[in-house]
């Protein structure tokens, strides 16, 4: 009966050590998968909502983080002064626009 024990552990541990650099491959698979479908796309967004705010321009309508719509009536360097509705005019920071809207 320990021979047999002893049989089966060297079976399986002889098939364990045929590929040494399986276990460092597979760490690499993982951070490839992680970076294209993780770390890629939110780059990708971050890139396209700082030309966002970069292309502001007096008479935009925009959205907030918070939802609410305006229209952009000044620009300072970090700051915007949005009109949320008629006399209504509110500071905000550039960050917090979330998009810009079409003209209603």
């Amino acid at each position: 009966m320990v021979s047999e024990a002893f049989a089966f552990a060297g079976a399986t541990g002889g098939q364990q050590g045929s590929n040494p650099y399986q276990g460092i491959i597979m760490l690499v698979l993982m951070f490839a998968i992680f970076y294209f479908l993780l770390i890629r796309p939110q780059q990708k967004k971050a890139k396209m909502h700082k030309e966002l705010i970069e292309g502001l321009k007096v008479g935009d309508t925009i959205v907030t983080v918070g939802g609410i719509f305006g229209k952009v009536v000044a620009i300072q360097e970090e700051m915007l002064t949005v009109e949320i509705a008629t006399g209504v005019k509110v500071k905000i920071t550039r960050n917090s626009v979330a998009s810009v809207t079409k003209e209603q």
